[in-house]
């Protein structure tokens, strides 16, 4: 009976990479092995052709041979599923390295692990995100126990090999056809015991304790920056590297600015008389106070641009403007005089041609009149 196709019976194209066929073969595995199907000849022969295919397919010398030759390109070279000659790999070898990472493998635990990264919300005025500045924070967190050096056993002691894991940090367990490595119950993976914890750190081997830390902001950060203080996270366990500590920037809501990017934008109110006739006015920017003309004639909404007034970004670049959009305000707590002489006013616009006095009042109620012209009640 002549052999299946490798790719037909892992179900992949023939080019699928080394990912997809190991994750076809970890399927088929899990579903015809012989402890779920203990009384199925099929699903045994299944298993085997599986792992026949695999074993091809997985070595790059292997598989370029079969591409090129077929089945007599690897014949003797397949192990056939449960260990055949052929030099090829043994079962053992195909099934660890496609199931090691979930039933555990390598060596054991006991070696040094990286210490927790630390984020830490530093709140800023908009000055002193645009102009930077350094600050101080206090940072809570773990440090050495000096009283027992980090190792966690009382001074004139020091930890012990692991009597049931041999200080590998990892027990074997064998269940049915399967070979299960876990952490040791002993130890919990440390591969190491502590007879006589340190009273200090309790056998941890670190105290708690508050640091204060220098921080430099760079001119020009904004809300969701980033610094990062390498080595200042958490310590290491078991003498391992400490990890970094990450500066969040939150900029605070400032009264008077608005940020977007590199520019900043701003509200100015100006009265009636001024927006008819025209004026100067004093307007603020991050660098100090600044003269801004308003034209006569000025409409409430008119945006006016002061250049190179914004932010430097904090990636380099020009830096961006102040936009400062005039609000035309409508006077308030009229005295009777006052109102009288806006009244007078208001006649003088309608004895003449009103229309040149207000364009988009006009332009505004011709719109309104054609709509309802076109509307059919």
């Amino acid at each position: 009976m002549a052999k299946r196709d490798y790719y037909e019976i892992l179900g992949v194209a023939r080019e699928a990479d080394e990912k997809e066929v190991k994750r076809a073969y970890r399927k088929l595995a899990m579903k015809y092995h012989p402890d779920r199907n203990p009384d199925d000849e099929d699903a045994d022969h299944k298993f085997k052709e599986a792992s026949e295919a695999y074993e091809i397919l997985s070595d790059s010398s292997k598989r370029a041979a079969y591409d090129q030759f077929g089945h007599a390109g690897v014949d003797g070279q397949a192990g056939g599923g449960f260990g055949g000659g052929g030099g090829g790999a043994s079962f053992s070898d195909i099934f660890g390295d496609v199931f090691g990472d979930i039933f555990g493998g390598g060596g054991g635990r006991g070696r040094t692990t990286r210490g927790a990264d630390l984020r830490y919300t530093l709140e800023l005025d908009l000055e002193e995100a645009v102009k930077g500045k350094t600050v101080q924070i206090r940072i809570p967190g773990h440090t050495q126990c000096e009283t027992c050096d980090g190792s966690g056993a009382e001074k004139g002691s020091r930890p012990e090999a692991c009597g049931t894991c041999n200080g590998m940090g990892q027990v074997r367990m064998q269940q049915g056809f399967f070979t299960v490595q876990q952490a040791c119950p002993t130890c919990r993976g440390a591969g190491k015991v502590i007879k006589n914890p340190c009273k200090n750190c309790h056998g941890t081997g670190r105290v708690q304790e508050e640091k204060t830390l220098s921080v430099k902001v760079p001119p020009g950060v904004d809300t969701g920056d980033r610094i990062r203080l390498s080595g200042e996270g958490e310590m290491g366990i078991d003498g391992g590297p400490p990890g970094d500590l990450y500066v969040q920037i939150a900029v605070r809501e400032h009264s008077i600015f608005t940020r977007d990017g590199r520019n900043l934008y701003c509200e100015v109110p100006i009265s009636i008389v001024d927006a008819a006739l025209g004026g100067e006015l004093e307007v603020p920017t991050l660098d100090g106070r600044v003269k801004l003309k308003i034209p006569p004639e000025t409409q409430t909404g008119k945006l006016f641009r002061l250049r190179n007034k914004g932010v430097s970004p904090v990636r380099g670049g020009p830096s961006g403007d102040l936009l400062c959009r005039v609000t035309v305000e409508t006077p308030v707590h009229l005295t009777k005089r006052q109102k009288e002489l806006l009244e007078e006013f208001q006649e003088t616009l309608d004895d003449g041609d009103g229309n040149k006095h207000g364009p988009k009042k006009t332009s505004w109620f011709e719109g309104v009149k054609s709509f309802f012209d076109e509307m059919k009640f």
